[in-house]
């Protein structure tokens, strides 16, 4: 079993609504939806909801609607034991909800409605929650919150992940800079790491050099890459029939950190997110099928 270490997920928590479309129409098209069902995710409730079921002892500050509490969601995280003391109740706005749409290509598109998570704007840094916790991790949510609780975190030493996902548009250059200055473990699919490198005018070892110490870039079926000061390290995914790719990476970063800020190596680390992931996009929803830790570690052991 996991041990029972602290990991602080800062970001969206959400209502999703997973759409299913044969492929993208064009401006002023339709496309038929073939399947759409409507469950709980956004990218830092995902990390600590996977992160809890794994044996973690995961807290979250989310920007959630006034009712939320009365929600199924709510009563879900509690079950897990999740520590939501933190949460930013808004009353009079809806929880954010995302609407994600894939193709049968298995590429996707997200529309985001924000409702309560325009509050991030106005929110003081969750000072308590920060220093409680043993490692933070930076998802998808405002840049300018995620700046100043970097920065906070990087005053009491933490690690610090940092996940910018397909909000990485909303960040400009110098808070992209700012924020990676103060980050430990930068995670990007690699359609995400050619964006961060463009815009940055970068190479990987001069990302690296802007602060974090390891990079890494989950490329789908064909793994992981992973950069460090001590050499690239490349981790085959594990076959899996992908029924919706929706959460695997937020379910990788939860695999991955509570393995590494357990004492472990980045290769086992890796090893066991990518087993994390095979589980959650064998179902529909980021949070439908999270393993605990023994049956992630068993399925992690029977294939490398």
């Amino acid at each position: 079993m996991a041990k029972n270490r602290d990991l602080l997920a800062i970001g969206h928590s959400a209502h999703d609504y997973i759409i299913r479309v044969p492929e993208f129409p064009k401006a002023n098209f339709s496309a038929p939806i073939t399947k759409m069902k409507t469950f709980n995710g956004g990218a830092a409730a995902n990390v600590a909801c996977v992160g809890a079921k794994l044996g973690l002892k995961t807290s979250l500050v989310s920007a959630v609607g006034g009712d939320f509490k009365r929600t199924e969601y709510y009563e879900h995280m509690q079950n897990l034991g999740i520590d939501t003391e933190s949460l930013i109740f808004v009353p009079g706005e809806e929880t954010p909800t995302a609407f994600v749409l894939t193709n049968d290509d298995d590429d996707q598109i997200s529309y985001f409605y924000w409702g309560a998570a325009k509050e991030f704007s106005e929110s003081k840094v969750p000072t308590k929650a920060i220093k409680d916790a043993e490692a933070v991790h930076l998802a998808t949510g405002d840049p300018e919150f995620n700046w100043k609780c970097s920065l906070e975190a990087k005053d009491q030493d933490m690690l610090v992940s940092f996940d910018p996902g397909q909000d990485l548009g909303m960040y400009d250059t110098k808070k992209l800079i700012d924020v990676i200055e103060n980050t430990t473990i930068l995670f990007g699919n690699h359609h995400e790491y050619e964006r961060i490198l463009d815009a940055l005018e970068v190479d990987l070892n001069g990302l690296r050099e802007m602060g974090p110490k390891i990079l890494v870039k989950t490329c789908g079926a064909s793994g992981c890459e992973i950069y460090s000061s001590e050499d690239k390290i490349k981790i085959d995914a594990i076959p899996t029939e992908a029924i919706d790719p929706t959460g695997a990476g937020d379910s990788y970063r939860a695999g991955f950190l509570s393995r590494f800020i357990n004492g472990e190596s980045l290769e086992e680390s890796a090893k066991f997110a990518s087993s994390v992931s095979s589980f959650i996009i064998q179902h529909q929803g980021c949070q439908t099928n999270m393993p605990t830790f023994d049956e992630a570690f068993e399925r992690m052991n029977e294939f490398y």
